[in-house]
């Protein structure tokens, strides 16, 4: 299995093509807007507006599963990352990340990040994950290590 082998929505409720991805690195993290982390939305931003979108990509996937720190609709929560931190890069519908309503994504992403020595759960809000351009899961990142940590950027940058 790899990232292209799972389904999910954007935040507007249309399908999102995952052939958009192929042949990028990907940065997955689940997101809430009433995290103390909150903030990293604007060094994610910062980071998917200073990479090439032919060579790396993010994908957010708002979450309510950590201290109910994301209450909104698709529709808040779109409108919440617009006004405050200018998102442009692809938001998806909200999941569960954990729990037994866990996105088959998320099933995914933890499975092989336990078999890489990674995190063996979600963490907490704004837990990324590193997927490279075969769609491959490379590393899970902890959720305070800040969207521009060299370990993030030098991986981007094939350094």
């Amino acid at each position: 299995m790899n990232l292209y082998d799972f389904d999910f929505k954007k935040i507007d409720g249309t399908s999102f093509n995952t052939d958009e991805l192929k042949d990028k690195k990907v940065m997955v993290v689940n997101t809430a807007s009433e995290c103390g982390l909150t903030p990293q939305y604007e060094q994610l931003q910062s980071l998917f507006e200073n990479t090439s979108r032919d060579e790396f990509t993010i994908i957010g996937f708002p979450s309510n599963d950590f201290g109910g720190q994301e209450p909104g609709t698709n529709d808040e929560v779109a409108t919440f990352c617009e006004k405050n931190y200018g998102v442009s890069f692809p938001m998806m519908s909200k999941i569960a990340v954990k729990g037994e309503e866990q996105h088959p994504l998320y099933s995914w992403l933890i499975e092989e990040s336990k078999k890489n020595n990674g995190a063996e759960e979600v963490a907490w809000n704004f837990h990324k994950f590193l997927i490279d351009e075969s769609g491959d899961f490379v590393k899970d990142v902890h959720p305070k290590t800040l969207p521009n940590a060299d370990e993030i950027t030098n991986w981007i940058n094939g350094k």
